[in-house]
């Protein structure tokens, strides 16, 4: 029976992936197939390896608990409504810990003890494929790094915590929250950045049970979460070994049941009694719905502009304040001469006929450096001896209105991984080629060390870039620099239509209840719509349409708690970490030493 779903899952990730070649071929989008390829694949492997699951007599249970952990994790996540189960998620993986390391006590000498790894990867790899497969509809490879090596990254945290247990069994269950907290507080600030899936992120299908956020951030989920498992797994240790005789599980349960219910309940009141603050902006947002593949880079771009100006031009209103476009709407060359660029002056006479309203949107633009100015490591050099130039890409935005005597530029500075730059170089020179198949390369975009604000006669607004309204603390830092309300620019149709748009969509829901900012966003295609500061979708548009929407957001001036103080949980799980790994490590060094060192052994008390 093995063999024969070993054969079927061959075939079906062969099938499905001649079948996306050819669809490559034709200059057709893929839709779900990657989601078929990804996961025949890695179930045929399971199936390849099924011996080594299996060799122990507990094998095949630990794989089927391993595999519900993957599935519920993933099934907690955005679109689906299924939130709650992130509460029991955790719990099968810890069995599985707990169980093969009770195994390995047990194993004799000169026996093979089990191995805990492989099934904490294999659940990692499910939710992995689970919840963001739609990578691969930007570029393959990018599924493949994306799935496959955060699987491993998010392995590693929990290696730590069984190290950890084994030197420290009353600080374990500490340390495995601590472990997975700074694990995420990682993935937030280093360059292999991929905080998609942190546990905080997936209350974002119900942003009435987290308005707290606002004094928390995403990781106060996190912890919730964290906690609710590690007390549920602990009731079920207990009723394994006492039994349900007696009643005595009930107030334990309770008390579970307490902690899932009382902060969903606190965020209801906060959601009900919430009064939006500020002063009311009249808005239009455009989705110009180019799809990114094979449209956008093929339709001339004068036949672009003159699309977003009629879309504009038919739905502007006297009252209309700001104009929003996506990422990347249209080229504007070098920045040093933004002003004689013909489509920042086709917009510079709309916005003349529009006096009173501000138009702020995403381009692409580069920079020829000139002499004295220093480069980075996103410089670039073309040309050889007196042709020699350097310059530098970027993913920008911009605000343009009547009489301005500059033009305010700012460039994204939270990159996507491969796509937008090439993680430590120096060190991963040798993927270069695959950066090229992503569309990036070596060098990578360029970047600016703070946020900007842009300010206009209406008010102070944050110009967010895509991947950056996915950092918590990040966009914060905008409030603090003095925004007002946010106005996201992005282009999801990457994913096509997929669930990646959507958790895109919802997870900006989190930033607008962390920093109590209206938010106005603008997607080539995907969701347009404006986000009120309780994190409602208000006038969200159709994915694959063309629209402009007007609508009326909040100005808010006053600063939330989070604003002020930013990822505290998360730092202070970091320092926790910090304490828990020296202390693990040194216990360690000193119980191994012990049998040989009586000296070693006394201090070892």
């Amino acid at each position: 029976m093995r063999k024969k779903l070993l054969i079927i899952g061959v075939l079906l990730a062969l099938a499905s992936g001649i079948y996306m070649f050819l669809l490559w071929q034709e200059q057709k989008l893929w839709g779900h197939w990657p989601l078929l390829f990804f996961l025949s694949a890695w179930l045929s492997w399971v199936l390849f390896r099924w011996e080594g699951y299996t060799r122990h007599p507990k094998g095949l249970r630990w794989l089927g608990l391993s595999t519900a952990s993957g599935v519920l994790l993933a099934a907690a996540f955005p679109p689906l409504p299924l939130t709650m189960l992130l509460f029991v998620a955790w719990v099968p993986l810890l069995l599985v810990e707990d169980e093969v390391a009770q195994a390995k006590a047990k194993t004799a000498d000169g026996e093979k003890a089990p191995r805990l790894l492989p099934y904490v990867y294999h659940a990692f790899v499910l939710w992995n494929v689970l919840a963001t497969w739609w990578v691969a509809n930007t570029a393959f490879f990018a599924g493949i790094v994306a799935i496959w090596l955060n699987a491993f990254f998010m392995m590693v945290p929990f290696w730590l915590f069984s190290i950890t247990k084994r030197v420290f069994p009353r600080l374990a269950y500490f340390a495995f929250v601590a472990y997975w907290i700074s694990f995420e507080m990682l993935h937030l600030h280093w360059e292999i950045t991929w905080p998609w899936l942190n546990l905080g992120n997936a209350f974002a299908e119900f942003p009435q049970w987290v308005q707290w956020y606002e004094y928390t951030g995403a990781f106060g989920g996190t912890l919730w979460v964290l906690l609710v498992n590690v007390l549920l797994f602990f009731l079920l240790r207990q009723m394994r070994t006492r039994g349900l005789a007696g009643g005595w599980w009930r107030w334990p349960a309770a008390k579970i049941a307490a902690l899932i219910l009382l902060p969903i309940g606190i965020s209801l009141v906060m959601y009900f009694n919430y009064e939006e603050k500020g002063r009311d902006v009249e808005v239009l947002v455009v989705q110009p719905n180019y799809e990114p593949h094979y449209q956008k880079f093929d339709i001339p771009e004068p036949v672009q502009v003159e699309n977003f100006m009629q879309l504009t031009e038919g739905a502007i209103k006297p009252n209309t304040r700001y104009i929003v476009y996506p990422e990347t709407s249209f080229n504007t060359g070098n920045i040093h001469v933004l002003d004689r660029n013909r489509n920042i002056e086709r917009f510079s006479r709309m916005m003349a006929r529009h006096p009173d309203a501000v138009l702020v949107t995403g381009i692409g633009a580069y920079k020829v450096l000139r002499a004295g100015e220093p480069h980075t490591r996103a410089t670039r050099k073309r040309g050889k001896g007196e042709n020699l130039i350097y310059w530098e890409a970027y993913n920008a935005a911009i605000q343009l209105r009547d009489g301005q005597d500059s033009i305010p530029i700012y460039f994204k500075s939270k990159l996507v991984p491969g796509a937008e730059v090439l993680p430590y170089p120096k060190i991963f020179f040798f993927l270069k080629p695959l950066a090229d198949k992503l569309g990036g390369s070596l060098e990578g975009l360029g970047t600016q060390p703070e946020r900007e604000v842009f300010v206009s006669p209406y008010g102070k607004v944050a110009p967010v870039i895509c991947y950056e309204s996915v950092f918590g603390d990040y966009h914060a830092d905008y409030v603090r620099k003095g925004a007002e309300a946010t106005f996201i620019m992005t282009n999801d149709g990457w994913w096509d239509n997929t669930a990646g748009h959507k958790q895109h969509l919802k997870y900006a829901t989190l930033r607008a209840i962390e920093t109590r900012r209206s938010i106005a966003r603008s997607a080539n295609t995907g969701v347009s719509c404006f986000i009120n500061q309780r994190g409602d979708i208000l006038q969200p548009t159709k994915y694959g349409e063309k629209a402009a929407i007007l609508g009326t957001i909040k100005f808010n001036d006053a600063l939330t708690f989070y604003v002020k103080w930013g990822d505290l949980i998360g730092r202070i799980g970091v320092f926790a970490t910090l304490l828990l790994l020296l202390n693990t490590f040194v216990r360690g060094y000193l119980k191994r030493h012990n049998a040989d060192n009586p000296t070693v052994k006394i201090l070892s008390k």
